[in-house]
């Protein structure tokens, strides 16, 4: 018997440990959707003056590396076409849209913009809305 009610005192507090700890910290599913609620995605297709491209790749690494220092940047993704080299695509993820506007007045920014204003020759920025984020550790 008493075997019986410390298996069943187990049980139960094993229970009421796993309901507290999933009301403090949710379920994955709460947690991804809270994480990407207020989470701001920019994604840029620029297309360069083949002639350009080199030292557009210089100016844009160069605003990306200090792009990701700033305080609401998670990530700055700097990609080329594989089928069209003069075409880049930027994947950008800042903790809010605010955190977007603050990037945009930065000097380094401003910088980047007046270097490579005629090296781009077409331009298409898109809002995103995040759904899901799937990575793991490099």
């Amino acid at each position: 018997m008493f075997k019986s009610t410390v298996s069943k005192l187990f049980l139960t507090s094993t229970l009421f440990a796993a309901i507290a700890a999933a009301a403090v910290l949710g379920t994955p599913a709460q947690r991804a959707s809270a994480q990407s609620a207020a989470t701001y995605v920019n994604a840029v297709d620029l297309d360069i003056a083949p002639a350009e491209m080199a030292a557009f790749l210089v100016a844009i690494k160069e605003n990306g590396a200090a792009t990701v220092k700033e305080p609401g940047c998670r990530q700055f993704d700097i990609l080329v076409d594989a089928k069209n080299p003069n075409h880049v695509f930027l994947y950008e993820v800042y903790d809010n849209e605010a955190a977007l506007t603050a990037h945009r007045n930065t000097d380094h920014f401003k910088k980047y913009m007046a270097t490579t204003g005629k090296m781009v020759t077409g331009r298409n920025v898109r809002a995103m809305t995040p759904v899901a984020f799937n990575s793991k550790a490099h």
